[in-house]
């Protein structure tokens, strides 16, 4: 049998050989028994050869539909470790905390500040295999997305509430900061809106400056939310500068479904500084950063080092009377203080319950509930004590 070029493209057909070459199903005539084919042979078709071909195109296949389906979008958030950033350090572009108008001392070792990497929700989308390696990685946690992101949020809207939110972390950082240290600076509250069917409705309105609740000065919303509890539930006479002159209202709080009774208005602090404290960080928002920016304050304003030289990192929001409060993905930044180089880790009381059992090797975790209990734990480390006695998270 021999073969020629020009086979209709209809025919099944051999691999085209050269004109005149012979191809045999076995030896060719005169050959030697056993001796191996030449390289224009062609070799007999066997049932198993389709086999072997079916069975790569269904691995090819199926390959191609893992990765396809290991693409599809799922609506989780994933959040891992972030950097971290010490606050009595440098960053890009300067020191992460400078201070004017105040005398200032170099402070030595580390107070970092935390992050968590969000994927997910406005950030973009996360794969089935993104999520997937999540929920198999122990730094990683991963959440359905309306946990963590309300419906319809942009990304444009998402950093814009991140970005006041470390704006505001940054205010109380520095009040907190003053008021630990005993340095007077001024402090007023101001209306900022009304909740849905606020009882203050026709009564506060955004810019009022509060004066003062059932004849008691307003120096914080301490002293608002004690008069209201007092009161338990009976109206309360508020006193409120508008436009420069004093308005005075009766208002009924109502009961915010948990026993505690509110006005019904959002709040926010003005505050008048002796000095200027800027803090200067790219890319990072969120109100978490409050308490160890606080510290970093104190460490800057004051002689000697608080740390002792030693690497010290945490997170917690800040009040302006020092109270630290809950934060997000506390696990993630207990991991990345750990492989940043930090031994011991400032963590919220309230967020106790996501501490145990996710400590990292090498990382001893000291609760705080207040920027006084930080400060001794840092102070205790610092000089070298014995900080085995400090409160630590525990299982109920």
């Amino acid at each position: 049998m021999t073969t020629t070029r020009g086979v209709h493209p209809s025919e099944d057909h051999a691999p085209e050989l050269d004109a005149g070459a012979t191809a045999s199903a076995g030896p060719p005539e005169n050959s030697p028994a056993g001796a191996e084919e030449g390289p224009t042979s062609l070799r007999r078709y066997r049932p198993e050869d389709k086999r072997v071909s079916v069975m790569m195109l269904s691995g090819i296949l199926a390959l191609g539909l893992g990765i396809a389906v290991g693409t599809v979008p799922v609506p989780y958030v994933v959040e891992s470790p972030g950097p971290t950033f010490n606050t009595i350090g440098q960053a890009q572009n300067g020191p992460v905390i400078s201070v004017t108008g105040h005398e200032t001392y170099p402070a030595a070792g580390n107070l970092d500040l935390t992050t968590v990497y969000v994927d997910g929700g406005p950030n973009g989308p996360v794969s089935i295999l993104g999520a997937f390696t999540g929920w198999l990685d122990g730094s990683k946690s991963v959440y359905p997305e309306e946990l963590i992101y309300p419906t319809g949020t942009t990304k444009e809207q998402a950093e814009e509430q991140s970005s006041v939110a470390m704006a505001s972390s940054q205010e109380n950082a520095v009040a907190s900061a003053l008021k630990e240290l005993d340095i007077p600076f001024g402090q007023q509250l101001q209306a900022a809106g009304l909740s849905e069917g606020s009882p203050s409705e026709g009564k506060i309105e955004n810019g009022d400056i509060f004066e003062s609740i059932n004849g008691r000065p307003v120096t914080s919303l301490a002293v608002i939310q004690e008069e209201l509890a007092a009161g338990k539930g009976a109206p309360a006479t508020v006193a409120v500068r508008r436009a420069g002159e004093s308005v005075t209202q009766e208002i009924n709080p109502t009961d915010n479904g948990s026993g505690r009774y509110i006005l019904g208005v959002m709040l926010k602090y003005l505050f008048t500084f002796p000095f200027d404290v800027k803090m200067s960080l790219d890319k990072v928002g969120g109100p978490s950063a409050g308490l160890m920016f606080s510290l970093g304050i104190i460490d800057i304003v004051t002689p000697g080092d608080l740390t002792g030289g030693k690497h010290v990192a945490g997170t917690g929001t800040i009040t302006p009377d020092g109270t630290v409060g809950p934060i997000g993905g506390i696990q993630q930044k207990m991991h990345g203080a750990r492989a940043g180089g930090a031994t011991l880790f400032l963590a919220p009381a309230a967020n106790c319950d996501d501490v145990v059992g996710h400590v990292p090797d090498g990382l001893q975790v000291v609760k705080v509930e207040n920027l006084d209990q930080a400060r001794h734990a840092v102070e205790l480390s610092g000089s070298g004590q014995d900080t085995s006695a400090l409160p630590v998270c525990t299982s109920n």
